[in-house]
């Protein structure tokens, strides 16, 4: 399985203080170096955490595909074709949410879905969307010509989570699986986001034909623990230790 390195909350570090620091472009190409297979950023209409500059600057510089990650808004979709990235994964979007809460609503379909889809397939883009695991979210993906479904495995995961045994565990994980065993049987190519951490990130292997996890948070949250330590470190012996002392 792939892994898309998902940017958006070192963006979000950056922006709370109006900093240029950390800077994505950066920690994209720590993720290409350590292995990633795509970078994954969602820009919002609010433009809360990726800014427009950081879609371009990490295409300049990162030389794994991007997946842009954007709702299906007629401005979204102009600089989807503006940049052409690899590939395109449709979200659903509200302001109020603090993350992606769900998957595309099939019950209320966007008129300019299909529309939308078949220009970024026209310009070589791979179109992803990101939807709920099950039948009708697949036979949806399909019927508006989509060729990937990203399931939204936020449920999965808070369950994973809240499990108590690995029986239970593996129960979870059976609809996610006979989903993904459906999606390979209608030619749909399966991806994974939303909630996979290092607590459940090795469950994601028993989901069937799975191609790509998409993950961001975790590993933003997995880094501050691992390197927060020599990063303290390293400050205390800026301000203390004389070699570091500047001179005149």
């Amino acid at each position: 399985m792939r892994l898309g390195v998902n940017v958006d909350h070192v963006a979000t570090l950056r922006n709370a203080r109006g900093e240029i620091y950390p800077d994505p472009i950066r920690f994209a190409k720590v993720a290409e170096s350590a292995g990633a297979n795509n970078i994954t950023m969602h820009l919002r209409e609010d433009r809360r955490h990726i800014k427009d500059q950081d879609i371009f600057a990490i295409q300049d510089h990162v030389k794994i595909p991007l997946n842009f990650e954007i709702a299906n808004t007629t401005e979204m979709i102009e600089i989807a074709l503006k940049i052409l990235p690899h590939a395109v994964t449709l979200v659903p979007e509200k302001r109020q949410e603090l993350t992606t809460e769900g998957g595309l609503d099939t019950q209320s379909v966007d008129p300019f879905l299909k529309e939308s889809i078949s220009k970024l397939i026209e310009k070589k883009i791979e179109v992803a969307l990101f939807l709920e695991p099950d039948q009708l979210s697949i036979d949806f993906c399909r019927q508006h010509g989509g060729r990937i479904i990203e399931f939204h495995t936020g449920a999965v995961c808070i369950a994973l989570n809240r499990a108590t045994s690995d029986s239970q565990r593996f129960e979870i994980m059976q609809p996610l699986i006979e989903a993904a065993n459906y999606a390979h049987k209608q030619g749909v190519h399966v991806h994974l986001g939303h909630g996979i951490n290092y607590d459940n990130a090795r469950w994601m292997q028993l989901v069937p034909h799975a191609v790509e996890a998409n993950i961001g948070h975790a590993i933003v949250a997995q880094a501050l623990d691992v390197g927060f330590e020599s990063a303290v470190k390293a400050m205390k012996s800026l301000i203390q230790d004389s070699k570091h002392r500047p001179h005149i």
